[in-house]
């Protein structure tokens, strides 16, 4: 049986939405964040070498990022769902917000995070980080102008690996300024898949 690696509050949350939109049988096994460093327990560094989670085993193959689980998962188990047709422009706009989530959206928001740690120390690198990621999400929301998903009309693997800078934007109370984007976010967790996640996941909450 595939079985998902889990972390509670991290990008595996998105990986066991997709797992449910699939209706694929799966199996969890559950890994706690230190309450006080909020690091991944060193139990995961035996499922993959940088003890990070998500990571999918299913049969010989063993996957650690989240864009190739997606990619993966929806290719082997969709039966022709969640992805355009292979070869169409939709498909490579698909392909293209599978790897932006985390090449190009997700680098402002962690960068926000960490520096943020660092007080008045990380004061002068507020006002850069800032205007990138108002540049990342101001694109985001552009895309979702008059659209309720990121491509066609129906949800696809691109609105669940972009769903995490969703979050994290959400988190660090940086939507309001992105009508689409927040709408677009909503019609997600409105989704029955979505709250049945987040019911066999545990709380889903991330920490400023």
């Amino acid at each position: 049986m595939l079985t998902l690696h889990h972390l509670n509050d991290s990008r595996s949350q998105r990986i066991l939405w997709l797992l449910e939109e699939l209706g694929k049988p799966y199996e969890i096994k559950r890994y706690q964040r230190d309450a006080v460093t909020r690091l991944a327990p060193p139990e995961l560094a035996a499922v993959h070498p940088l003890g990070k989670s998500p990571v999918i085993v299913d049969g010989d193959i063993r996957i650690a990022e989240s864009g190739a689980i997606v990619d993966y998962l929806i290719r082997r188990y969709g039966q022709g769902s969640l992805m355009p047709a292979p070869g169409s422009a939709d498909h490579e706009a698909y392909q293209e917000w599978l790897h932006y989530a985390e090449g190009s959206a997700m680098l402002p928001l962690m960068l926000h995070l960490y520096v943020g740690r660092l007080k008045d120390a990380g004061a002068p690198l507020k006002p850069r980080i800032d205007s990138e990621i108002a540049n990342h999400l101001g694109y985001v929301d552009r895309a979702l102008q008059g659209r309720d998903f990121l491509i066609g009309n129906a949800l696809s693997g691109a609105d669940i690996q972009m769903s995490f800078v969703g979050e994290m934007a959400g988190a660090y109370d940086k939507l309001k300024p992105y009508p689409n984007l927040g709408a677009w976010l909503r019609r997600l967790h409105a989704r029955p898949a979505f709250q049945r996640s987040v019911e066999k996941g545990g709380a889903y909450r991330f920490a400023t």
